[in-house]
């Protein structure tokens, strides 16, 4: 499985952005992680086949995944940024607990 992520860059504080990661085959779970300068990577999002989603803390509220099964690909639309949201975000699949992939990783910098 290979996946395609894009849509990073910079945005100031409050701003929008959409990613979207499309994935070359059909993937189970499809979600986005980010890691920050210094961070773990952490979880942003995730959303199964059948539309369930989970979230991580600090993005809730402000973030929506969704995907499109027809297209194998994965969005996440980012709202009412904050700095702190600055970091790479990757592309993430899960076809089962044993198969997990991730994409090249787009840059997104929150900033005036």
């Amino acid at each position: 499985v290979q996946l395609q992520a894009c849509g990073g860059g910079l945005v100031q504080p409050g701003g929008s952005l959409r990613l979207s990661c499309a994935a070359s085959g059909s993937i189970n779970v499809m979600g986005w992680y980010r890691q920050a300068p210094g961070k773990q990577r952490e979880l942003v999002a995730y959303i199964t086949s059948s539309g369930s989603t989970k979230y991580g803390d600090s993005v809730k509220g402000r973030f929506t995944i969704s995907r499109d099964n027809v297209k194998n690909t994965v969005y996440l639309q980012m709202s009412s940024l904050k700095p702190e949201d600055t970091a790479v975000y990757y592309c993430w699949a899960s076809v089962d607990p044993n198969r997990n992939y991730w994409g090249q990783g787009t840059l997104v910098t929150v900033s005036s």
